[in-house]
């Protein structure tokens, strides 16, 4: 990419800001997201892919937790959309998670209260379970052992 990523550097900022107000603008820029053009949430998706393991994780851990918490508060529409495009970019070029720490992405996952934690497993249950097997096999794949087991794959 030549052009300056801006939805990335949006991203630093937003992970170096306290909650009170990462919150707040991170669910405006969410919600944009659902308006924009379908080239538009692609570049933002992969502009956040990229942008994501330049993070220092503690400060990643927290944008992340608040953009999990901020998807709870969707519609189940907009978060099955939000989810699906990320697995797409993600199924299309899996070496992208390659510089994740996947396992600590999950326990911030399971460090949300158990209402948040179901309401985005029945999300991405009902989106895998609309894959083909081979899609299914290949997104498995990715998918740590730990979240498998507890997605009940």
């Amino acid at each position: 990419m030549s052009e300056p990523n801006y939805a990335g550097n949006i991203i630093v900022i937003l992970a170096n800001l306290p909650e009170f107000l990462r919150k707040p603008i991170l669910k405006k820029r969410m919600l944009e997201f659902f308006s924009m053009s379908e080239s538009d949430r692609r570049e933002i998706i992969n502009n956040a892919l990229e942008a994501g393991p330049t993070i220092p994780f503690p400060n990643f851990s927290k944008l992340f937790k608040t953009w999990l918490e901020v998807l709870t508060t969707v519609t189940e529409e907009q978060r099955g959309l939000m989810f699906s495009k990320y697995i797409d970019e993600i199924d299309a070029a899996p070496q992208k998670l390659i510089n994740f720490n996947l396992d600590g992405i999950f326990e911030i996952f399971l460090s949300l209260d158990s209402s948040k934690k179901e309401i985005l497993t029945n999300s991405i249950n009902r989106i895998i379970s609309n894959f083909d097997e081979n899609r299914k096999k290949k997104i498995f794949l990715i998918i740590p052992e730990n979240a498998k087991k507890y997605l009940g794959f």
